[in-house]
């Protein structure tokens, strides 16, 4: 709340000298002489603690620092690696070179294997290809989430090294 939408008697201000209790009215007046704009910030205090601001160059800061902290944000992808249950050893070479490359670009990898009709009773042979593949990859990637099946698919995300 801001000016004169500040309805209580009496309020904490706070701002270039030490706090004080002083009337509305007066923090207001203060705040209109110095053409800048009385602010609550913290209504539930007793009293409520307010200061003289220029709120627009304070929203206008917030903006700008919100923006730049956006900007400075590292955006992590998801690439997706597909296997199957009848992979062969330089197909899996193939993929994990693949993988290592998304890695190495700081990217997460998905990797995923689709049973299919009798391959779903022979689900440990996905555990098997996971843990070739994983020993193709070396150390350029860690396992965040654990080979795991979800209906037809085993799926395990890697993660790249820090």
């Amino acid at each position: 709340m801001l000016n004169e939408e500040i309805k209580v008697k009496e309020i904490r201000l706070v701002g270039e000298d030490e706090p004080r209790i002083m009337s509305t009215k007066d923090a207001l007046n203060m705040a209109i002489e110095r053409n800048l704009d009385l602010v609550m910030i913290s209504p539930a205090a007793n009293p409520p603690v307010c200061k003289i601001m220029d709120y627009n160059k304070f929203l206008y800061e917030q903006t700008r620092k919100q923006k730049e902290n956006k900007k400075n944000q590292k955006v992590v992808d998801i690439k997706e690696v597909r296997l199957s249950a009848t992979i062969e050893e330089h197909d899996i070479e193939v993929k994990a070179n693949n993988a290592k490359k998304f890695l190495a670009n700081e990217n997460k990898v998905k990797v995923s294997i689709r049973f299919r009709g009798r391959q779903n009773n022979y689900t440990n042979v996905g555990n098997k290809i996971f843990d070739l593949f994983l020993s193709k990859i070396g150390d350029l990637g860690i396992v965040e989430k654990p080979a795991r099946l979800e209906g037809n698919n085993m799926i395990m995300v890697l993660g790249p090294k820090k």
